[in-house]
């Protein structure tokens, strides 16, 4: 159970009864390289180069149902390696539920999502997708390193053991190897003298960096981050944008629920607006922040900057 627990990155998943898609379901959901030719361009610099390379991230009319209540209907989204998606929109909107359905901790009742060409939580067997197991699951999941905004450390750990745990109990790296990498990660966020410090002994924004290098010590090709200022102080959200802004500089593929518009306008290469379970707009960040077309998102954006 702790190994899965760390494997999952510290987020529980829903208990859902077993499904299996039938053979025309199974036709009704595309092959990720033919979602791949649909890419939407704009945003940051690189772009364009990014359209050739095949998407980290393929979304197809992905649904979810919390009972009654339709928490996301049909999204469909594309990303490229190495870029930085900022998703932003007012509370229950599905924007941590589609974070959730990307790392499985939430499973889509309808729809299909694709992380690095491999279709999430189902394999292919002729004209077929069965579920994987939960074994398969946990490799799964290790695409992805997920940050929540209450940090999830384990309290009864130091910064350190923090973020060795993942590599030495789930990746089966040696314990010696696990502490260097995780002091050369502790160091890049100026943290390498609070080794030994447990959680309670950290601020928020240490806290909080110190999850983003935990979630990193895993090797994922995708971060997504739930909102990862939310619950700090406002002088603390600097030093944490600071960490994502070097994530991003160094091409790491982010998808980051956010509330923070000056960053996304900075760091993103598209800014998507959600409500209400749907896209409602996605681009540059200077068109959906600066020059929104929808009437609901230039409402919303008023709402946050007065």
């Amino acid at each position: 159970m702790r190994a899965a627990g760390v494997a999952a990155t510290c987020g529980p998943r829903s208990p859902q009864p077993k499904r299996e898609m039938t053979s025309r379901q199974a036709h009704d959901v595309p092959d990720a390289r033919e979602e791949g030719d649909q890419r939407h361009s704009g945003g940051r610099g690189g772009a364009e180069t990014m359209q050739a390379a095949r998407p980290m991230v393929v979304a197809a009319d992905v649904h979810k149902h919390f009972g009654s209540f339709a928490a996301l209907k049909g999204i469909d989204l594309e990303m490229a390696k190495g870029e930085v998606l900022c998703v932003i929109g007012p509370s229950g909107s599905g924007k941590s539920t589609f974070l959730r359905c990307i790392n499985q901790l939430e499973r889509a009742d309808r729809g299909a999502i694709w992380v690095d060409g491999e279709l999430i939580g189902f394999r292919r067997e002729g004209d077929a997708l069965h579920e994987l197991s939960d074994a398969e699951l946990a490799r799964q999941r290790l695409l992805c390193g997920m940050v929540f905004q209450r940090f999830n450390l384990f309290h009864h750990q130091t910064a350190l053991e923090n973020i060795i745990e993942g590599p030495v109990t789930v990746l089966r790296r040696s314990r010696a190897e696990a502490e260097k990498e995780a002091m050369a990660l502790l160091a890049r966020v100026g943290l390498a003298d609070k080794r030994d410090a447990y959680p309670i002994e950290l601020s928020g924004g240490q806290q909080q960096r110190v999850a983003i290098m935990r979630a990193l010590a895993m090797h994922p090709k995708l971060m997504l981050f739930d909102e990862p200022t939310s619950a700090l102080d406002p002088e603390l959200v600097g030093e944490v944008l600071n960490v994502m802004r070097d994530l991003a500089a160094s091409g790491m593929t982010m998808i980051v629920v956010t509330h923070e518009l000056s960053f996304a306008r900075e760091v993103a290469h598209r800014v998507v607006f959600m409500d209400e379970g749907r896209v409602v707009e996605a681009g540059a960040p200077g068109e959906v922040l600066g020059k929104p077309q929808h009437p609901r998102t230039r409402e919303f954006i008023a709402a946050v900057l007065s």
